[in-house]
């Protein structure tokens, strides 16, 4: 309950940071729409900022604390919700890995070449293209697997209070974020930046605020001294 209470706790903050850093690039610099590599290129050099790697960064943490939650709901499940318990593991797992090494490959592979003028080949490869081989690994990631953990973690969770807070909030981030991945695939391009920021993001800072709290209950219920 300790390690769960701790990797909500780490959720939080990271995606409260990836937040922060996004609304600070978002008045801090113009809004940039893909065109081709060239103007990307021209638009990073011409307003250089930590802020999008740092964001980057936070997400890649998440995704593995993220890991470490699914596991802790896990131990923390009824018997007669051990399988979709295991399902939300298995499926938090194919998250970390899909949209963990998508943000690896922006602050490293994609930063050096770009600092090195090494530009054949990025177009695939950068976040900025939203339909690049990298960007659609991401939207899998996002919008399939985290969904379906989401949807898979809800069930544990019985009952009134914290835990049908938690259920709720699981649920409709599961469904935001399947929403999401359609619109991706009917490129609709409105609905993916509604879901998929304003909307996820509500999801998931009330289900992450929520978890914390429940196995700080948890934790305290169980030490010896309770």
């Amino acid at each position: 309950a300790r390690l769960g209470f701790w990797a909500a706790l780490g959720g939080v903050i990271t995606f409260v940071v990836f937040t922060v850093c996004f609304v600070l690039l978002a008045v801090g610099r113009p809004l940039y729409l893909w065109t081709n590599l060239p103007d990307y290129v021209a638009f990073v050099r011409a307003y250089p900022s930590p802020l999008a790697d740092i964001a980057r960064l936070s997400m890649l943490i998440f995704a593995v604390l993220f890991v470490v939650l699914a596991n802790s709901i896990y131990d923390l499940a009824a018997p007669a919700h051990k399988s979709t318990a295991r399902l939300a593991l298995s499926f938090a797992l194919a998250f970390a890995v899909t949209t963990g090494a998508h943000y690896f490959i922006q602050i490293s592979a994609v930063r050096v070449s770009i600092a090195h003028d090494a530009l054949a080949g990025l177009e695939q490869v950068i976040q900025a293209n939203p339909y690049s081989a990298v960007a659609a690994m991401n939207m899998l990631g996002w919008t399939v697997f985290f969904a379906l953990a989401s949807l898979c973690a809800a069930p544990v969770f019985t009952g009134r209070g914290l835990a049908r807070m938690i259920r709720v909030a699981l649920i409709a981030n599961g469904i935001i974020c399947l929403v999401g991945g359609a619109s991706y695939v009917l490129e609709n391009t409105a609905v993916v930046f509604v879901t998929m920021n304003p909307l996820m993001g509500g999801a998931v800072l009330a289900s992450t605020v929520a978890l914390a709290v429940y196995f700080r209950r948890a934790a305290k219920a169980a030490s010896p001294a309770a």
